[in-house]
């Protein structure tokens, strides 16, 4: 699509998306971190699947611990569940390792990067409401070579909170002062991302079954589908 392609007679001019689940695969995810895991294991004569299953344990529990909607920062996560493992003396090196190993694994949902393009060639506002670092986000974004397609980034870590919390909504409203009835939120969890943007009174687009529901306006299974959603010509 050409830069000044235009979208035709838009029902939303701007568009919010989640991260995780949405954007980027989460499995992507989680190879990166077996793969950092597997390179400490071989590094310090561990068995790698006792210590990812320990890792992710110990990662899982800090999430848990968080108050409600209050949110937990990944990398104080990670740092938790690396300094566990090793008894509390980690490698020097292990955030360089983590970076490395996600960064190498790390994936796109079908259709994403092409669809934020297109939505960005045809004029329509977009920006993220995601329960993430970040550090992290922004270089999720830039990996993808698409953080310059959006208006503004709402994380968790910077609201302090996680959807479906309004103030992460609020914030991305506030940010891009979009109407939120000329606002679409895309997401893959019903309860965080479609009933909390519905709560503000946005418009809601499920990716996947497990964001679809009474909330939901759009149910796909397709990102490429928010293009007809929009009003934006393939």
């Amino acid at each position: 699509m050409s830069e000044d392609t235009p979208a035709t007679d838009p029902q939303y001019n701007t568009v919010f998306w989640d991260i995780g689940g949405v954007i980027v695969e989460l499995r992507s995810i989680r190879e990166g971190y077996a793969a950092f895991i597997s390179e400490l294991a071989a590094d310090h004569g561990m068995d790698p699947e006792a210590a990812l299953d320990e890792w992710k344990s110990i990662l899982g529990d800090h999430f848990k611990a968080a108050d409600g909607t209050e949110y937990q920062s990944a990398h104080e996560g990670y740092r938790k569940a690396t300094t566990e493992l090793f008894d509390g003396n980690p490698p020097d090196d292990w955030e360089l390792i983590l970076e490395e190993a996600t960064a190498a694994t790390l994936r796109a949902e079908d259709g994403a990067v092409e669809t934020i393009e297109a939505l960005h060639d045809a004029g329509i506002q977009q920006a993220i409401v995601s329960d993430i670092d970040t550090d992290e986000a922004h270089d999720m974004l830039d990996s993808f070579g698409v953080y310059d397609c959006f208006d503004h980034v709402t994380t968790s870590e910077e609201i302090g909170f996680k959807k479906p919390d309004a103030r992460m909504f609020e914030d991305a409203l506030a940010g891009t002062g979009a109407a939120p009835d000329r606002t679409v939120m895309v997401g893959d969890r019903h309860r965080n991302d479609i009933a909390g943007a519905a709560g503000v009174g946005l418009g809601t687009v499920g990716y996947g079954d497990d964001a679809w529901g009474p909330e939901t306006d759009h149910e796909i299974e397709h990102l490429r589908e928010i293009l007809d959603i929009v009003g934006v010509e393939r």
